[in-house]
């Protein structure tokens, strides 16, 4: 609470002498200053009121009773290294295996999706023994040294691509090469196919091709039906494995299924699956799980692995609270149903605004939202999952008047 103590320019010209300023505030040119949140709401330190478009971390709303019980509650008990035995780890585990795949059955816990990316890139590379990733243009995996390196959104900005990272078009349907294409899955999948026999020619091997289910740096893309697919079967027969970044879009937030890959159709099963963000509704918990094989290549390497506070037990009895409140108050059902009647509205919305060019969802306030794309030109949506019909309803009357205002003065 020692924050609220001090006024917002103390605050602010406080973070500017002892933070990084390469750790950027939302809205720079006036930093809102946060003192508390609950539910979909955020509130200043003058009590006004925010709906919060943007806190994606925060799955099943901000402060939610049932997850700073479970915390406290651990944490009053107990919080030790993983490599004691607890209950809390395996419970966990088994929870999350319910909603994959039979495949995926070997969880490694880490502290953020950053981590979890890098250990699906060691866990590709140690079970495949080959070096090379093909990424999708425009992806961004996390900060470390490593996600840097097959980030194009990041490394394109720094030292540039590595010999061993190999770009993929994205695959956009709305504004991308093959988006006049009957088949756009098997025409973007395609052009990973001719990367990998490139790849061949330069006498180099895949190792994995890395990306996100549903792109969101690149712009809220929602991937061509039969794409991860056809893409999965070109890079096993190259003797690389799938990795589906689930960091952003896991547990739920499609509506439709627990796991965004899941909307490529019930045959398809990555091969690694990363998540992180939601796991623990604003506390740092991240998780990859993989195949028996793959996690046994990476025990055989006779190097130990182990995550101090990864899948600590106060992480996963976290973990644990949030799949309760995601199952007992049907947030997934609330995700499609709110996220249905928020596509209605935006695509209401682009009959009269001509700058409104595509509407991409599966699923006196003040709105926090954020904007991304290749071109910056998307305005995405990732609220905490319990965001209402009303909330929608007041979103687009913002985005509306807004649009208008902006039309008006040009």
């Amino acid at each position: 609470m020692a924050s609220i103590l001090l006024s917002k320019d103390n605050t602010l010209a406080m973070r500017r002498r002892f933070i990084g300023q390469s750790c950027r505030l939302f809205y720079s040119d006036d930093p809102v200053k946060i003192v508390r949140a609950r539910g979909q709401y955020l509130f200043d330190e003058n009590g006004q009121r925010y709906l919060d478009c943007i806190s994606n971390v925060h799955h099943v709303g901000h402060c939610h009773p049932s997850v700073t019980k479970a915390a406290s509650e651990q944490m009053d008990l107990l919080n030790t290294n993983t490599r004691f035995l607890h209950d809390n780890l395996v419970l966990y585990a088994d929870r999350l295996a319910a909603t994959l795949p039979d495949r995926l059955s070997v969880f490694y816990f880490v502290n953020s999706g950053s981590e979890a990316n890098d250990l699906a890139l060691r866990l590709a590379q140690q079970y495949t023994q080959h070096e090379d990733v093909i990424v999708l243009d425009h992806a961004y995996h996390g900060h470390l040294k490593s996600l840097i390196d097959i980030s194009p959104y990041k490394f394109r900005k720094l030292s540039g691509q590595k010999e061993w990272v190999h770009v993929a078009p994205l695959p956009d349907t709305y504004r991308g090469v093959h988006k006049d294409m009957p088949d756009p899955g098997q025409a973007y999948a395609d052009t990973v196919k001719d990367l990998i026999e490139e790849v061949h020619l330069k006498g180099r091997k895949i190792s994995s091709f890395f990306a996100e289910s549903m792109p969101s740096v690149g712009g809220q893309l929602v991937l061509p039906e039969g794409y991860s697919s056809k893409v999965a079967e070109y890079v096993r027969a190259a003797g690389g494995v799938f990795v589906a970044d689930e960091v952003q879009t896991g547990f739920g937030r499609t509506g439709s299924h627990f796991w965004a890959f899941q909307l490529q159709g019930a045959d398809f099963c990555p091969d690694i699956v990363t998540m992180g963000k939601p796991m623990g509704n604003g506390h740092p918990v991240a998780c990859v799980v993989t195949t028996a094989e793959i996690a046994g290549a990476f025990t055989d390497n006779g190097v130990e692995y182990f995550n101090t506070f990864g899948g600590n037990p106060v992480s996963c009895a976290i973990g644990l609270a949030v799949l309760d409140v995601i199952e007992k108050e049907d947030l997934r059902g609330n995700a499609t149903r709110v996220g249905t009647h928020l596509k209605h509205l935006l695509s209401t919305l682009k009959t009269r605004h001509q700058i409104i060019g595509d509407v991409r969802l599966k699923l006196e306030d003040r709105i926090c939202v954020s904007t991304d794309g290749p071109w910056d030109s998307v305005v995405k949506f990732k609220p905490p999952m319990c965001f209402s019909m009303e909330d929608a309803e007041l979103v687009v009357q913002c985005i509306d008047r807004i649009l208008t205002d902006m039309e008006a003065s040009h």
